[in-house]
């Protein structure tokens, strides 16, 4: 029997963990992963005021601090199903069973690739790999790249693969078909794009995303976007180009691109062909939420949030018993607000074990969460004080049928 389970060593789960066994509480972290520390391994990036972002230090701080309060870590453990048996919470994993009153699922995210013609390729991967191989692994996964797919995930990594001296020949758009709708159309993409203008070192991208306010200007950027990109970090970003075929005989040798239309249409005879030795697929994050299903928690699709994600409050506790979420699987944010959100799960996980009344503290913690996200230097998905809300009024509506029932 463990006091506290959670799933996901993570900057939400290890921060759990830690306000937990501050509160004097028994915790365990299960990890599929070889590294605590989760996504936030990967993450390497300079901060308005000048300071360096390192997520394998800030991993190893967090992980630390936890073993230095007592928490039991226990890496290479994949889940294999959880289920509630009397008032307890049960969890399979590969080497044991656990049980427990209280289970927090900081499960994190899920890269979702399109597919392109010559994707199998070795040689092709998701950008999130590129990240790991580069930022955690040391290992360049090649000379000179191009990645498809433009976005807030694969302009920030472009940006960190720029740092360790990668040649990343282009970010470019995946040819527009019916799995490709959003990220293949080009004035979709600028939306994205705009939001991420910020982290650029060009004072005249900066300027032009200022003046992109209205629906017809941004109608006109995209019309008059030039044909050779717009350089971030010294990488083109290309929104009237799209890529159609990654080639190669035995390995990525390149890509075929071919200028689009401003709504995302190729244009006959415009083909030409980029020399690359990999190939990075950047088609975004989902929440990793299937054990929450598993569990049988109540969804909702939020766009604004990247996908669907588990019904719960802003205390992070779900409709179900003794289960809380925290992290990613609330909704795609940065590792600042998952940590934050960690700490509001760990004290209502120590409120809910009748050990602490730490009301006070909880309501103080959810406005943390909230400035947290208002400063957040990278934000994946520019509606997610929009999502939240959604979230909250599928809360709220829950709350009262289940006290109609009760009545």
């Amino acid at each position: 029997m463990t006091d506290i389970l959670i799933i996901g060593a993570g900057p939400a789960g290890l921060s759990a963990a830690i306000t937990i066994a501050e509160h004097g509480l028994n915790v365990h972290v299960i990890d599929e992963y070889m590294d605590a520390g989760g996504r936030l391994l990967g993450q390497l990036y300079e901060e308005p005021n000048g300071n360096w972002w390192n997520g394998i230090k800030e991993s190893n701080k967090l992980a630390e601090k936890a073993s230095n309060l007592g928490v039991k870590i226990s890496l290479n453990t994949s889940v294999n199903n959880i289920e509630k048996i009397d008032d307890k919470w049960v969890v399979y994993t590969d080497t044991n069973t656990y049980s427990t009153s209280h289970l927090l699922l900081a499960t994190g995210a899920a890269e979702e690739p399109f597919p392109i013609p010559g994707w199998t390729l070795p040689g092709v991967m998701s950008v999130g790999a590129a990240q790991v191989m580069t930022n955690v692994q040391r290992v360049k996964p090649g000379e000179r790249g191009v990645i498809i797919g433009v976005n807030v995930l694969s302009s920030a990594i472009a940006m960190e693969l720029n740092l360790a001296k990668i040649d990343v020949a282009t970010i470019a758009l995946p040819k527009i078909n019916q799995i490709t709708e959003e990220s293949g159309n080009p004035e979709n993409v600028l939306n994205s794009l705009l939001h991420v203008a910020h982290m650029a070192p060009s004072a005249f991208v900066k300027f032009g995303s200022k003046l992109m306010k209205n629906d017809f200007m941004k109608k006109l950027g995209i019309t008059f976007f030039p044909k050779g990109g717009v350089k971030m970090w010294g990488i083109p970003i290309q929104l009237r180009k799209a890529v159609i075929e990654i080639y190669g005989e035995e390995r990525v040798e390149g890509v075929k691109m071919a200028t689009i239309s401003p709504t995302g249409e190729v244009i006959p005879g415009t083909e030409e062909n980029i020399s690359a030795d990999f190939v990075c697929i950047a088609g975004g994050l989902y929440p990793l939420a299937e054990l929450a299903a598993v569990a049988g928690c109540p969804f909702h699709l939020i766009e604004e949030l990247g996908g669907y994600v588990p019904l719960h409050n802003n205390r992070m506790e779900t409709t179900l018993d003794g289960l809380y979420v925290a992290g990613n699987i609330t909704g795609i944010e940065g590792a600042k607000v998952a940590i934050s959100q960690g700490v509001t799960a760990g004290l209502s996980i120590v409120h809910n074990s009748g050990k602490q009344k730490l009301d006070q503290e909880i309501a103080a913690s959810i406005q943390a969460i909230e400035k947290t996200r208002e400063e957040a230097y990278i934000q994946f998905h520019p509606d997610v004080k929009e999502g939240k809300k959604k979230l909250q009024q599928y809360w709220e509506a829950h709350k009262s049928s289940k006290q109609l029932v009760q009545s």
